[in-house]
Parts: structure tokens; C-alpha cells; sequence
């Protein structure tokens, strides 16, 4: 990996494009390295992955909104949509996809200097391979360069402590992961790249306060997004430049400022793209800050015995779990048991103590109206808050990173109860590591009820041969599923 050094340029200082960050990540994107077979096997367990969680959310209210948008843009080859018969024009399938899958906060994670959802590069490479007829070499190759491009970004610059939602990192690494899929030129990436970070920044309101169903939509707004700006850039058109650097730029006004230097580390020319590797999914339907103390809360709660005698219950950990879905956050509404889905998935406090009742994670029962406001819950939860640790916050960006944290429990006769968790059990360092068999079952899981045996069957058959798919095998990934398929919502199309 080479290690790129980026800041701000005045107009009077022309700065090339060849050293321009979004040069560099097109270039990347554009390197015709050969895939390994190990990023090749995650590309296929994140495909199952997807297929998996967007298979549960496929009747929730925000996935039949935007799959209804996806009805009105019929198109030829086109795209499928998860559910409904037909093709589509690719960035609507896209749009329709990509809701599904991010509906539950429940597919894969990257955290490091800011936080991504990797997985959300998936939907739009793969519309975009079906509707241009690629096929499953070309698609690995788009989604482990998509993948490569997030995490570099996560890596170097952090977006949240600007209040910039993740997005603005999804734009560009989906705009490269699309050129990477359709063979383009670095010119033509590095054009695309530009414009899809102009269009896909925006504020982390979207995480905070009444959370609403846009957490899931802004990634499937980058992935529309970035296919429109790789439609553009391949029409010849133009981006902002130096979009990162520049004197009116990215850094100089929505990040660090003018003064303000970033390291991105990059592959170098010919090194594999690898990234994908250190990314991880999740076990439990929440915040991935939360996947540790679910799996700490499952482990403490025969240690409590009955949860009427708990005096307090103090979570020490890091800086970002503390201020996103922590107390730390300032938000009465993680604390409210009235408040959205949306809001509990990112409030700790609500999650470890149904999970600490419960000892387990359900990614609809947990949430339920009924769930959030049983009255022993509620007087539980207020007794909950978090506090940063500087120990945690450490372990959190260490090259082996913690995302857990420490637990004390005190209980109204004096007694307290510590223990603590590192990283989750399904993490690649956790108790429990997924690997393909897990990924499988949780496809099942969430598929039960919803897609046909034999349509989970041939599915799981034709993605475990991913590399060896023709264009109409790609065409075929899809998932016909017993939901309703005529349209429920009405808007302008």
C-alpha cells in the first residue's frame, strides 16, 4: 500500500490531475490486477449477505416505497428488482436494491477513521452488470474494487466529526467500482469519481435525532447517484476539479479545513485489491457498534438474575460508540420508547437491555412497539448511559481494533458485576467467526417464509459459482419472493 498525502491547493497552485486524489482512486479502480481467490470467496458471501437481509425487509414500508418507484421505470436490457418480476432501468433497480438491503442495518461494516457499509457498493455494481451484460469475472472485479475504494477512504479521512454522513465516501467508491465492472478508462473514472462525491455529500442528520427511513435510503441516493455519474462521464462531461483539494473544495469547507492534511492509503500499481478482507458482517440486527455488547449482554444476563434489583448500569467504551449511540450522543429520543426503528437500532442503551432480558437479538421481534415499551424494559433502560474511555477509544483505531467495550453493573445491594468484550462473536477476531456455512444459514434464516426452498436453492447454487457465471446467469441473480407485488404508494410517477 502507498500512503497518498492530501490537502488543500489554492487556484494560483494548479495541481495536475494524475495527483489529485480522485486521479489516484480511479486509477486504482482502473488496474487490471487479477482478483485473488480469497477476495473472490468474500465477494460470494457478501452477495449471500445482501440477498439475505433484503429477503427479510422486503415488506417493510421504505423497500415497498422505493421498489414501487423502481415499477414505474421499466427498461430493455434492464435490471432486476428484488421481489417483482420484470427489468428496470439499472440506477431504479439500484435505488429499489439498495433500500432492501440497508433497511435493517444488518449486512456487512468497515469502521476506522469514519464508518461504511460496505456491502452497499453491491447493488448498483450488480444492476449495472446485468443490464450491460457482464459477467460474474466482471462483477468481482467491480465489487472487490468498490469495496478496495470505501475502505482506503474509511481509512483516511473521517467524515462524522464534520458531520458529513458516510455517503460522501460511497459515491465515489461505487463510481469506481463501476468502471472497474465496465472496463473504463482512468479519464473517465476520474470524471465520475468527481461527480458522484459533489452529488452524494450531505449532513449526518440523517443518523441523529428522529431518526427516519432515509438511514436506509442515502446509501441507495450514492449508488443512483454514481450511476448517473458514470452515464455522464462516459458521455464526455465533466466534474469539479481538484474536487478533494481544491481552494472551494471538499477539505476546505466541509472537512479539516484548508490546513488540514489526510493520509489515504492506496494499492500500489499491480497489488491486489484486498480490502474486502477486513471488512466483517453482522450477526445481530443493529448498529455494529452494538454487536459486541449484544453478545456481552447475552453473557451477563444469568449473571443479573432479576433485573428489578439493577441500581445502574455504566458502559465504558469508545469515542464513537459513546457519541453515536451512546448517551454521549445528547439525543432524548434513545432513551424514548416511542421512538422509531430507526432511532432504537442506534440507541445502546434501548439494545443491551433488551438484549440483557432477553439474552438474544431478534431483527424484528426487538424492535417491536410492544417490545420497546414493556414497562420493566423502559425503567431498565433509563438506568443505562455510557461514558468514553480513553483505553477503548485506543482499541478502536489499533491495528487489531476493539469495538466492545466494559460493563459495570451495580446492583442495589452493593454488589457490581464487570465484564467486557472485545469484538464480536462473529467477528473475524470474535468467538465465533462467519465464514460461508454462516452465511448461509443466516440466508436461510431470513429468507424462511419469504423466498421458496427452490428459489433459495438455485440462488445459493449459481452465486457459490460467482466467477464462472455467463451474462444471463448475472441476469439471474435475483429473488422472486411471496411478497405483494402491485404497487401501494403513489407519488409523481
Amino acid at each position: 500500500m502507498i500512503d497518498h498525502t492530501v490537502r488543500t491547493y489554492p487556484s494560483a497552485e494548479p495541481l495536475p490531475r494524475e495527483r489529485q486524489l480522485a486521479w489516484k482512486l480511479a486509477a486504482v479502480a482502473t488496474d487490471p490486477v487479477p482478483v485473488t481467490p480469497e477476495v473472490t470467496e468474500m465477494v460470494v458471501n457478501r452477495l449471500i449477505d445482501n440477498a439475505a437481509v433484503a429477503a427479510a425487509s422486503l415488506s417493510r414500508r421504505p423497500v415497498r416505497a422505493a421498489r414501487d418507484q423502481a415499477l414505474a421505470h421499466p427498461a430493455t436490457p434492464g435490471a432486476s428488482v428484488f421481489g417483482i418480476p420484470g427489468l428496470f432501468s439499472p440506477e431504479w433497480a439500484a435505488w429499489a436494491n439498495g433500500v432492501a438491503v440497508r433497511e435493517l442495518d444488518y449486512h456487512d461494516t468497515f469502521l476506522a477513521e469514519d464508518y461504511s457499509h460496505p456491502g452497499d457498493n453491491i447493488p448498483p455494481i450488480l444492476a449495472v452488470a446485468q443490464h450491460t451484460g457482464r459477467t460474474g469475472a466482471d462483477l468481482i472485479r467491480g465489487i472487490a474494487a468498490g469495496y478496495e475504494l470505501q475502505v482506503d477512504l474509511v481509512r483516511g479521512i473521517c467524515l462524522h466529526e464534520h458531520k458529513i454522513d458516510h455517503i460522501a465516501h460511497l459515491g465515489p467508491s461505487v463510481a469506481g467500482g463501476l468502471g472497474a465492472l465496465l472496463g473504463l478508462d482512468t479519464g473517465t473514472v476520474y470524471q465520475a469519481i468527481g461527480q458522484a462525491l459533489h452529488t452524494t455529500t450531505t449532513t449526518r442528520q440523517s443518523r441523529k435525532g428522529e431518526i427516519s427511513s432515509w438511514k436506509a435510503y442515502a446509501p441507495a441516493f450514492a449508488g443512483k447517484t454514481a450511476i448517473e455519474a458514470v452515464d455522464r462521464a462516459m458521455r464526455g462531461e465533466g466534474a469539479p476539479s481538484p474536487i478533494y483539494e481544491g481552494e472551494d473544495g471538499f477539505i476546505a469547507w466541509l472537512l479539516g479545513g484548508p490546513k488540514t492534511e489526510y493520509t489515504v492509503p492506496l494499492p500500489a500499481p499491480g497489488e491486489p485489491k484486498l480490502s474486502i478482507l477486513d471488512t466483517y458482517t453482522k450477526e445481530h440486527s443493529a448498529e455494529y457498534q452494538s454487536q459486541a455488547l449484544i453478545d456481552l449482554a447475552r453473557r451477563l444476563g444469568p449473571r443479573v438474575g432479576e433485573f428489578g434489583k439493577v441500581e445502574k448500569i455504566v458502559i465504558h467504551t469508545s469515542h464513537h460508540t459513546h457519541y453515536v449511540i451512546g448517551s454521549g450522543a445528547g439525543d432524548p429520543q434513545k432513551y424514548d420508547p416511542h421512538a422509531s426503528r430507526e432511532t432504537l437500532d442506534h440507541s445502546i442503551p434501548y439494545i443491551f437491555a433488551v438484549a440483557l432480558q432477553d439474552g438474544a437479538w431478534h431483527h424484528e421481534g426487538s424492535y417491536a412497539p410492544g417490545r420497546a415499551a414493556r414497562p420493566d424494559t423502559v425503567e431498565l433502560w433509563q438506568k443505562i448511559s455510557t461514558v468514553e474511555d480513553p483505553e477503548w477509544t485506543r482499541r478502536y483505531h489499533a491495528p487489531d481494533p476493539a469495538f466492545g467495550g466494559r460493563v459495570e453493573i451495580i446492583l442495589a445491594d452493593g454488589t457490581t458485576l464487570t465484564d467486557e468484550i472485545a469484538v464480536a462473536d462473529a467477528h473475524p477476531a470474535g468467538a465465533r467467526p462467519f465464514a460461508r456455512e454462516q452465511y448461509i444459514a443466516k440466508f436461510r434464516t431470513l429468507a424462511d417464509g419469504v423466498i421458496e426452498e427452490a428459489d433459495q436453492n438455485r440462488f445459493l447454487e449459481t452465486v457459490s459459482r460467482l466467477a464462472e457465471l455467463n451474462v444471463a446467469e448475472v441476469r439471474g441473480l435475483t429473488l422472486p419472493a411471496a411478497v405483494e407485488t402491485t404497487p401501494a404508494t403513489k407519488g409523481i410517477f
